[in-house]
């Protein structure tokens, strides 16, 4: 294999900024931002939206939309008379 063509594969923490959940995993990503860790080490940090404590699949806080109701109630305002 050739030497110095893959990435720095690394500890790196993921955080959910709206949920206020992190987690350790290992990635090959690029930061900036950096963090101390629960075991007073310090890692990469990556701030996300979504992760599994905020997405609605997830918690099962996920909202139904009656499409069928919206376009029958749209058909009857702007039906020809």
């Amino acid at each position: 294999m050739k030497s110095d063509i893959h990435p720095e594969y690394r500890p790196v923490v993921f955080q959910d900024t709206g949920a206020q959940f992190a987690f350790l995993t290992r990635s090959t990503i690029h930061t900036k931002d950096s963090i101390v860790w629960e075991d007073g080490n310090e890692y990469p940090l990556v701030k996300v939206e979504i992760s599994s404590k905020s997405h609605p699949f997830y918690t099962g806080k996920q909202k139904m939309v009656d499409t069928g109701g919206r376009v029958d109630k749209f058909r009857r305002r702007y039906a020809d008379k």
